[in-house]
């Protein structure tokens, strides 16, 4: 018996892919970390109380740092595909998300993490720390730090230009 594993991972795999994605930056590693933390998440499943998504996003979070840390990456694609992007500016939207996600690539992991987790997912920062494992005033700190790296790079600020003049 399962306790509802089963069911979690088939309401929350894409999700948890998704996360994963952003963190790594390729496809086959997102799929191995989120193979990753639902084996982990599956030994301790009976112990986990509540909502099981911080200890399992912790688990990406955690595996990703660990993975970086051991330079288990690959190259990172630049690969981005709008979600929905007007055919006359396609490609100057495809740009923008190129610029965008090559920027967030270039911050640490748990800077990325955290831009990831508190925009992307639309965590708290409440939450971003339990996930993360670290105080309210860390995932502040890195968050503002995150942020003024993106300020000051300069793809983003022509895209910040360019995106003005329209």
């Amino acid at each position: 018996m399962d306790d509802g594993f089963a069911e979690y991972v088939a309401q929350r795999h894409l999700r948890l892919c998704r996360m994963a994605y952003l963190l790594a930056r390729d496809w086959g590693t997102a799929e191995d970390l989120v193979q990753t933390a639902l084996a982990k998440a599956w030994v301790a499943w009976r112990r986990i109380e509540g909502n099981p998504d911080p200890y399992v996003y912790r688990i990406i979070v955690n595996t990703h740092a660990s993975w970086w840390r051991r330079r288990w990456r690959g190259e990172i694609p630049a690969e981005t595909i709008p979600e929905a992007a007007d055919p006359r500016d396609a490609a100057a939207e495809v740009a923008d998300q190129v610029a965008l996600w090559s920027a967030i690539g270039a911050l640490s992991p748990r800077q990325r993490a955290v831009i990831v987790l508190h925009y992307y997912e639309g965590r708290t920062l409440t939450q971003v720390a339990d996930i993360v494992g670290c105080s309210l005033g860390a995932v502040k700190t890195q968050l503002s730090r995150a942020l003024g790296r993106l300020r000051v790079d300069p793809d983003i600020q022509t895209m910040t230009m360019e995106r003005a003049q329209r």
